[in-house]
């Protein structure tokens, strides 16, 4: 996901992502998790099968997104980017999550994470700017390093982080009434998430292998498998996301989310 304090690092490892002409595409079979078939070192998928739950994630460096466009190329998700830290709202957030509904695709925001602030703060802040609506995807915590940050370079030790995800992640759940998603990057999960968090779905980012060979055997329900992807509607590349499952997996997915509003289950 594109941040604002991220951008950097991003635009320099677009260039290791490269599209090959001889991948084959995602199939599914029932329920059965995603397969693909890879070719070479530069491994990265092109365009899924036409079964697959297929989605997007934007925020302000997208542009103008035209959302009718992007509903009408087969994307039934997307994840908006809604706050960063304690203090910044992204600038298209209200136009694109708004834009979304009205043209059928679902749609819930995400968080970038500031490593320096707390998770309860945080909390708050995404709580102050994202409305809480039942048709809405579950929450998502975006964590990553942020080494070109201007203001953050902190890494914080794994107690004291999942200390402060926790909180986030708890105050989140209660007010939404839906169990939060974790979207981590290669490096971010090997440092930190290795065993921890395993009761909350796991978001990857893979553009350069399947996801089994960056995450282990680590369960995951969204896919991030390429940065430089083209959807109708969308200026410029985009990131393409895919779920681990069918249309019906996807369904029964959204429905186990649900938690009654005020409550959290307490699976770690």
């Amino acid at each position: 996901m594109v941040t604002s304090r991220s951008l950097l690092l991003r635009w320099s490892t677009l260039v290791v992502s490269v599209l090959t002409v001889g991948c084959s595409a995602i199939s599914f079979n029932d329920d059965a998790p995603v397969r693909t078939s890879r070719k070479g070192a530069d491994f990265e998928i092109r365009q899924p099968s036409k079964t697959a739950v297929e989605g997007i994630d934007v925020s302000y460096f997208q542009e103008a997104v035209n959302w009718n466009a992007v509903a009408g190329d087969n994307i039934r998700f997307a994840y908006i980017k809604a706050t960063e830290g304690g203090d910044r709202v992204d600038e298209r957030f209200a136009d694109n999550y708004t834009g979304a509904a009205r043209a059928g695709v679902l749609r819930g925001a995400y968080h970038f994470w500031y490593h320096c602030r707390s998770g309860a703060e945080q909390a708050a802040w995404y709580i102050q700017n994202v409305p809480r609506d039942a048709s809405a995807l579950p929450p998502v915590l975006d964590i990553e390093w942020t080494p070109t940050s201007p203001t953050c370079t902190k890494r914080p030790p794994a107690a004291e982080l999942h200390q402060d995800m926790q909180a986030f992640l708890d105050t989140v759940e209660a007010y939404y009434g839906k169990r939060p998603i974790i979207y981590a990057t290669i490096d971010f999960y090997q440092d930190r998430l290795v065993g921890a968090f395993e009761g909350y779905p796991l978001w990857v980012r893979s553009t350069a292998a399947e996801p089994h060979e960056r995450y282990g055997d680590r369960r995951w329900h969204f896919w991030q498998y390429t940065s430089t992807g083209r959807v109708a509607g969308v200026p410029g590349k985009a990131d393409r996301n895919v779920f681990n499952g069918s249309e019906q997996a996807f369904q029964q997915f959204l429905a186990d989310s649900v938690r009654p509003i005020g409550t959290v289950v307490a699976e770690r």
